[in-house]
Formats: C-alpha cells, sequence, structure tokens
C-alpha cells in the first residue's frame, strides 16, 4: 500500500515538481551506492582521503532528502495560511544544502590540515591500495553524470535549489579528483609523497567552501526579503509605464519567492477613468509583465488618482 501511495503522489504532482523529485531521487540512488562503495574501498585501501570521501556522499545524501522535502512543500501553492504560496520552502531547501555544504568542506579542511601536520612531522602516512584509486574514478564519473544532469533540469526550471544540489553533486566529484590525485601520487612514488592525499584534499575543500557561500550569499537575501535587482525593477516600471493610459508609477516594492517573484506598485491614472477601463489597463500589464518574467509572477496594482488632474 505504500508504494501505491507513492507512485500516486508522484503521479499528482505537478510537471515541474515532478522533474526535481525525479532527478533528485536518481541522485539519491547514486549517493547511497558511492557512499557503499567508497566506504569500502577507503577501509580496505587504508585511505583516509577516500573514507572521507564517503563521508561527504554520504552528506549528499541528506541534501537529497532535503530537496524532496521541501520542494514538495514549496510546489503547494497558495493556502489559507500561506497567502503567497509556498516557495520560499524551495529558497530555504537551498540555505540548507549550502549550509551543509560549508560545513563539510570546512570539516575537510580541519582533516587535511591535521593530517599536513602529521606528515610534516615525521609520521608516515599509509600508502593507499589500488581499490580506493579505481573508487575514485567511479566516483569521478558518476556524479559528474549526475552534476550535468541536475544543473539542466535546475537551469530549465528556474530552481535554484535544484542548481545548488546539482553542485553538490560536482563537489564530490571534485573531493574525488582529489582523491584520486592524492591517491595515484601515493601509490605512484610512496614515502614522504603520501602527503600529497591530504594536500590536495585540503584544496579541493576550500573550493567546497568558496561554492557553499556562493550559493547561500542569494537564499539569505531571498529570505531576508531582499529586492530585486534594480534592473529587473526597471523592467517593471517601464513596462507598466508603456501601456496607454497610465500617467505614472510609484511605491514599486518586489521579492523573490522561491522561483517567481512578486511585484506590488502604485498606478497613477486619470481621475475621471471609468473603473472598467482602470481594470483593463491592469490586467493589461499584468499579461505584460508575466510574458518577461515568468507567468506565475504575482502582482498587486493599487489605482491612484492623477493629483494634476484634480
Amino acid at each position: 500500500m505504500a508504494l501505491w501511495k507513492i507512485i500516486a503522489n508522484f503521479a499528482a504532482m505537478d510537471n515541474r515538481t515532478r522533474e526535481i523529485q525525479s532527478v533528485t531521487l536518481w541522485g539519491i540512488v547514486g549517493n547511497i551506492l558511492l557512499t557503499a562503495v567508497k566506504f569500502i574501498a577507503g577501509i580496505v585501501g587504508c585511505s583516509a582521503a577516500m573514507i572521507a570521501d564517503a563521508v561527504h556522499s554520504a552528506s549528499d545524501l541528506v541534501s537529497d532528502i532535503v530537496v524532496i522535502a521541501l520542494t514538495r512543500l514549496s510546489a503547494q501553492g497558495r493556502d489559507k495560511s500561506h497567502d503567497y504560496g509556498h516557495g520560499k520552502f524551495e529558497t530555504l531547501a537551498t540555505a540548507i544544502v549550502s549550509v551543509l555544504l560549508l560545513a563539510v568542506g570546512v570539516e575537510m579542511v580541519i582533516a587535511s590540515y591535521e593530517q599536513v601536520c602529521s606528515a610534516v612531522n615525521g609520521i608516515t602516512l599509509p600508502v593507499p591500495g589500488n581499490i580506493a584509486l579505481w573508487a575514485a574514478v567511479v566516483s569521478i564519473a558518476v556524479k559528474e553524470i549526475l552534476y550535468q544532469w541536475t544543473v539542466r533540469v535546475g537551469k530549465r526550471l528556474s530552481s535554484q535549489v535544484v542548481i545548488a544540489n546539482a553542485w553538490h553533486h560536482r563537489t564530490d566529484a571534485f573531493c574525488s579528483i582529489g582523491s584520486l590525485v592524492g591517491i595515484g601520487g601515493a601509490i605512484l612514488l610512496g614515502g614522504e609523497w603520501t602527503i600529497l592525499d591530504p594536500l590536495v584534499g585540503g584544496v579541493i575543500s576550500i573550493i567546497i567552501i568558496v561554492v557553499a557561500v556562493k550559493m547561500a550569499v542569494p537564499a539569505l537575501a531571498e529570505l531576508t526579503e531582499t529586492s530585486l535587482p534594480d534592473e529587473t525593477e526597471q523592467q517593471i516600471l517601464d513596462i507598466a509605464r508603456s501601456v496607454e493610459g497610465v500617467n505614472d508609477v510609484h511605491d514599486l516594492k518586489t521579492r523573490q519567492c522561491g522561483p517567481y517573484c512578486i511585484a506590488d506598485f502604485h498606478l497613477v491614472v486619470d481621475p475621471m477613468m471609468n473603473i472598467l477601463t482602470a481594470h483593463d489597463i491592469t490586467v493589461l500589464i499584468e499579461e505584460r509583465l508575466r510574458e518577461a518574467l515568468g507567468a506565475e509572477m504575482q502582482i498587486n496594482i493599487h489605482i491612484e488618482p492623477s493629483e494634476d488632474s484634480l
């Protein structure tokens, strides 16, 4: 019964949510398999880098679950308790994924630093086995495929949380590249060159932190009701002012709500204009704005009489 319920819920979703859920579910499958493979390869091959890589893949599972849960909420539309819809849940998911990514990056930097210090102090790091090297190769291939697929879906659907999750896949691939270089160098050169493993891992960890911050900043800006970019606001004003019968537009307020934007503004018209004409003007403005900025854009227009005509 539970399986049929899952299938029924999936079928009932809108196309956008269904695509997001589908690509994320495939990501979950890939992360489960890779986590298991990396842990086994890290333990059997005596590779600290591969074990850390496995932990990163496990963190991807958490972000996938966050995306599945919160994008389903964000797709519910408006209701009595959410007059503007649930779009912010998708933004919240982006912020959570970014924070998880940041935490993993910081943890990996610390671990790499400790290993480098140990090597510098004369402690010989273990030479990893070939199984860890092949696990890194498989991880790079699988994760890059998942990244390319996920980021294309995210860009096509204008979903920041899916794009953020795609970068989680790519950072895992970066980690595996670091592991590949470090493990390969340690195997080929041996001895003191085993320091390559944690050294390269530290560099990749810094890249992960930078990516996480870049994703977190716009998500936090949206959650704190930051206005849309100046060029977008000017586009809204230009479109509204271009409609015949509009004398002026002022008091524009904008914000982003997940995949769609919200705009509130005052429309100044002739005080002698009848209500039907004023209504037709607002409808035309709404149509043009949605054509330019997305069909799901929410627009609130307040009609005001022109003072110089009174």
